[in-house]
Order: C-alpha cells, then structure tokens, then sequence
C-alpha cells in the first residue's frame, strides 16, 4: 500500500485530509499564510504523518535553504524534503553536501533526498550520492524529468512522463541501483493511471507519493475516467489556495479513483 496525500485549497483541507493517509506541506506558503501553517501544526499536534516540502515546482528554484531550515525546526515534521536544483545532478548534490555539513535540519525528522538529472546516468550517480554519501531516510523520485521524453518518446508528453518514470524505477531496480531497504517517494503525477504499474510489481520500497491532480481537476470539473486522464491541467494547487470551494463531490470522486488506481481500494 502506497500512502497519499493530495494537497488541496485551505477550505477543503479538513474534508480531503479524511480520504488521504498523511500531509504534504509547502513551505513557501508558510511565510505568507499564516492559516495555512495553523492547518499543519494542528495536523502535527493530532498526530498526522506530515512532509514539508521545498516548494522547488511551485518556485521552479528551492527555498533558501537556512529559511528552510528555521520552518523545519519550528514545525517538526515527519519528513522534509532537502532543498535540491531541478535536473541538476552536481547542484543537488552539492546543497545537500552544504545542508550536511552545516547541520541543518531537525533530528526528529527524516531527511529525503530528491534524486535530480538530466541523463540516465546523472540520475544513477546522484542517486547513488543520496543512498550511500549523504545520509538520507528517504529519496525521492521527480514525475517530470525532461529524460522521460528521452527514454519514452511519445506524441503526448504526459503519456512519456508517466511511462518514464515507470521504466527509470525499472531501470534502476534492474541494475540493482535501488535500495529496497530505504523508503521512496513519487514526487507529484502526469497521468493518475501511472500508479497502477506499481500495484502490483512488488516495489515495496515505495513508500509514498504526493499530488493534487484529483483536486485541481476537480475544481476545474474534470472527472476522472475509469483509466484515468490521457491529459493534465496545468494549474498549480498553490495557485489555488484560497480558492472558496462548496461542493466537494466531484474532487473526492476523483480521490477515490485515485486510490483504486493507485492501491485497489
């Protein structure tokens, strides 16, 4: 069984939050919204399986690392994500040898390295940097790399996002590059049908994943089919963050879909 957590606007947090197994935190909201950050450390506070995430798709550059750092310790989540440079191997690599040796971070926590690349070999030597170098309780693999067009080139490129990464986890269990005994992450979703590839593939090493597709294709009134979505709304959650939303059933319509996709229930 994969945990889920699908991030969703403020108003709905309490109501989504009953479908999905843990939270997933942006950070950069937290300097900006101050409801926002109560909705989490009362989740903390009730016991809630929390990652605070980087917010490097939203701002397309990860959060200042030290700033990072100081919300780390002040919301003391089950996990966080280390700031990395997206597609860049060396940067990545590089923040999480810096974050390392200055001591960043919150022992209470676990540290998830996201593994970042542009070829298949980037990708393995900074995977490698994260399982055996930098002292990692997680890593986490990205839904959109630009070397999934590469390996899975399709006419539609969130068909080669989701085959992509179906393949770079086969690649990489096949060379014997994984480490079945560290937990992974499934960083966001092209196509929700991707995470019936796992179901029954016996990657038990997936530990979780996140992505507010259900929701935001949700509030734009777009239902799930039975095989999914063979397209994705471009809108990013964040965006939507104080949107007022009333009526909830088509989004919880679509999360329960996504749970059977993704672990037949």
């Amino acid at each position: 069984m994969i945990k889920i957590a699908h991030e969703s606007p403020k108003s709905i947090f309490n109501e989504v939050q009953k479908y999905t197994d843990y939270d997933y935190a942006l950070v950069h909201l937290f300097e900006e919204d101050k409801e926002y950050l109560k909705q989490f450390t009362e989740a903390r506070d009730a016991g809630r399986e929390i990652i605070l995430d980087n917010s490097i798709f939203e701002l397309e550059e990860a959060f200042d690392a030290v700033k990072f750092d100081k919300w780390v310790k002040k919301l003391k989540p089950t996990w966080y994500i280390v700031p990395d440079a997206l597609e860049d191997a060396t940067k990545t690599c590089d923040q999480m040898e810096d974050w390392n040796n200055k001591g960043l971070g919150y022992e209470g926590s676990g540290k998830i390295g996201v593994v970042q690349g542009k070829t298949y070999d980037e990708i393995v030597d900074c995977y490698n940097y994260m399982n055996k170098s930098a002292n990692v309780d997680m890593i986490a693999i990205s839904f959109d790399y630009s070397y999934y067009t590469a390996s899975v080139p399709h006419s539609n490129k969130y068909v080669s996002w989701m085959l992509g990464r179906v393949k770079l986890l086969g690649d990489l269990f096949r060379d014997g590059v994984i480490n079945i005994h560290k937990p992974h992450h499934l960083l966001g979703c092209g196509l929700p049908q991707e995470f019936s590839f796992y179901k029954n593939s016996d990657y038990d090493w997936i530990y979780s994943l996140d992505t507010s597709n259900p929701v935001v294709h949700g509030i734009k009134g777009i239902t799930y089919g039975t095989d999914g979505l063979w397209s994705k709304e471009r809108q990013k959650l964040h965006e939507l963050i104080n949107s007022d939303i009333e009526d909830t059933n088509l989004i919880l319509n679509n999360i329960q879909k996504f749970k059977w996709l993704t672990n037949g229930n």
